[in-house]
């Protein structure tokens, strides 16, 4: 079976694309079944630029085929000043605990939304590198809600959960369950494919 190195130390994160790989007989590796840690400064300027810098990090020790992923927050009606990017917990240079980043999504919420309601999306940066040949490749979740007033769930690590709200079930993401989890399950078929075309 081919195998190919998830370059995530983020264990939800490395089981994303597992189950797909595997139709394809692709098993995923992970940093932690390698036994390698490799310091990586992710300074570019997009999540396919931090994808890639990541990707060429990992490919330099492992002698498997690699992928990486980043991902950028955009909101709505935002000026590019506010807009988080790549930076969701860093703001002016300070990282932020959970709660500093609640006060400070919902303070954006109040500026620039509309009826307490903001609008985001996710958008995802993918790198692939296989027999030195590097692949690039982006795409974006659905859209949902930034709102001004929090949740009173919070789940520790995920503080954005606290204020954003799924448009198809008008739930807190604090709020949605495992069986809402089944429901929401994007198609990823593309990503999949991607990454088998690109091994």
């Amino acid at each position: 079976m081919k195998q190919v190195l998830f370059a995530t130390g983020n264990p939800t994160k490395a089981k994303r694309f597992t189950k797909g790989l595997l139709e394809h007989g692709i098993e995923v590796i992970t940093l932690k079944e390698v036994g390698k840690k490799v310091d990586v400064e992710e300074n570019g300027k997009n999540a396919i630029e931090n994808a890639l810098i990541k990707a060429r990090a990992y490919s330099k020790v492992v002698n498997i085929p690699v992928f990486a992923m980043d991902d950028n927050l955009y909101l709505e009606n935002v000026p590019d000043a506010f807009q988080p990017g790549m930076f969701v917990r860093r703001v002016n240079g300070k990282r932020l605990s959970d709660s500093e980043m609640i006060e400070h999504y919902t303070h954006l919420v109040k500026e620039f939304g509309t009826e307490g309601k903001l609008t985001c999306r996710w958008v995802y940066g993918m790198a692939v590198i296989s027999n030195r040949k590097e692949n690039t490749y982006t795409w974006s979740k659905e859209d949902f809600y930034m709102v001004d007033k929090p949740s009173n769930k919070i789940r520790e690590g995920y503080p954005l959960d606290t204020i954003s709200i799924n448009k198809k079930l008008n739930k807190y993401f604090t709020d949605i369950t495992p069986e809402d989890k089944e429901e929401l399950q994007e198609d990823e078929k593309d990503v999949v494919e991607f990454i088998v075309k690109s091994l």
